[in-house]
């Protein structure tokens, strides 16, 4: 089971950070993605890290988004800077496949945290 964590309500340019735990299992093996779905629009992938430290990011995120993890707590981390009302989401995490840099689909999925950016 995954759990995510840290949403909240922040303004444009503020930042917040997502946690996602995992219990009955170790997320040590396996690649663990970011995905976002707004009101009315499909689920998106944001990023996602490998197993040996990869990292990927929707052209959306870059260079405002960090994903990183802590195998020893088993926890994957998504650091949100200047932020945007466009981030506006509910945020999941999941159990990932990547199949190119640009290509990973998401298994196994948590419950997802709101995260809400003011205008």
């Amino acid at each position: 089971q995954l759990v995510e964590s840290g949403g909240g309500l922040v303004q444009t340019g503020g930042s917040l950070r997502l946690s996602c735990v995992a219990s009955g299992f170790t997320l040590d093996t396996y690649a663990i993605g970011w995905f976002r779905q707004a009101p009315g629009k499909e689920r998106e992938g944001v990023s996602v890290i490998s197993s040996d430290l990869r990292t990927y990011y929707a052209d959306s995120v870059k260079g405002r988004f960090t994903i990183s993890r802590d195998n020893n707590k088993n926890q994957v981390y998504l650091q949100m800077n200047n932020l945007k009302p466009e981030d506006t989401a509910v945020y999941y995490c999941a159990v990932t496949y990547i199949y190119s840099e640009s290509d990973w689909r998401g298994d196994h999925w948590g419950q997802g945290t709101q995260v809400t950016v003011s205008s």
